[in-house]
């Protein structure tokens, strides 16, 4: 599913080349987006096992804000830094959803709408101000910061989705299978039943979250658990080394480099 069909927001007036500080959407973003939001849950979970939850919870905030920083510093779109700070972000929502169950005792059954409601916040906040949502629009620092607000809203609310699920009987795979045949739904109501692409794209880019997390956690917990037993960091290491060998291919082809324009004024 990609957003090249979106033109609702295209420019009618004079207007100037602008970069891009978001991907182009291709099968290489989503590859990479389910790989991020995998390793991203064990890496959680390994990082929370071996120093506590408290001290992984205060490490992930400070990465975050690190990540973030370099992101809005830079002046367009660079894969290495675009997808580190996704990877940041992976791992924190991850903290986030689980803090909030684990430390706080917070069902996944009410952080779930919980994490919902403050993404459509988030949604509605953006499209007030910006009266739009696509990814193409991310060329101000204002659009920017609802475009990471909501990317963050997503991965809780998928962690805690995913958790759901795994924890009302369907088990690890029993999600996976769920959220692959579910994020079908969007990509084929866009190509075929009219949904506009923008709908798509979030709807999609929700699902991913919990599908990914939701594999790497199969591949990764026992066999009584109904897993592979691989453990958590083997599991990591193996899809943080996915992501460096897909993001550093995007990055020497450039092949994700959005080629947009926007109006002169912004």
């Amino acid at each position: 599913m990609t957003t090249d069909h979106l033109t609702h927001d295209r420019p009618v007036g004079p207007v100037r080349h602008a970069a891009s500080k978001v991907p182009e959407v291709t099968v290489y973003f989503w590859i990479i987006k389910v790989l991020t939001t995998g390793m991203g849950e064990t890496a959680s979970d390994f990082v929370a096992h071996r120093l506590g939850p408290i001290p992984a919870v205060g490490l992930g905030g400070l990465a975050l804000v690190a990540a973030l920083a370099v992101q809005f510093a830079a002046r367009r779109y660079v894969a290495w830094i675009y997808w580190t700070t996704i990877v940041v972000i992976s791992v924190f929502g991850t903290m986030a959803a689980d803090v909030l169950h684990v430390g706080l005792g917070v069902p996944y059954a009410l952080s779930t709408p919980f994490f919902m409601a403050a993404l459509a916040v988030v949604f509605a906040l953006w499209h007030r101000s910006e009266r739009t949502l696509s990814i193409h629009s991310i060329h101000t620092r204002r659009r920017e910061t609802f475009y990471w607000a909501a990317v963050l809203a997503t991965f809780a609310l998928g962690t805690a989705a995913g958790d759901l699920t795994a924890t009302i009987g369907l088990g690890c795979l029993g999600s996976a299978v769920l959220y692959a045949a579910a994020i079908a739904v969007p990509a084929l109501a866009h190509r075929r039943g009219g949904l506009n692409a923008v709908t798509a794209f979030w709807s999609a880019y929700v699902l991913t979250r919990p599908l990914g997390a939701s594999v790497a956690d199969w591949m990764a917990v026992s066999h009584q658990r109904g897993g592979l037993n691989g453990g958590l960091g083997p599991v990591t290491l193996s899809w943080t080394v996915a992501i460096i060998g897909f993001v550093g291919y995007l990055a020497a082809s450039r092949k994700d480099l959005q080629h947009d324009v926007i109006p002169a004024q912004v």
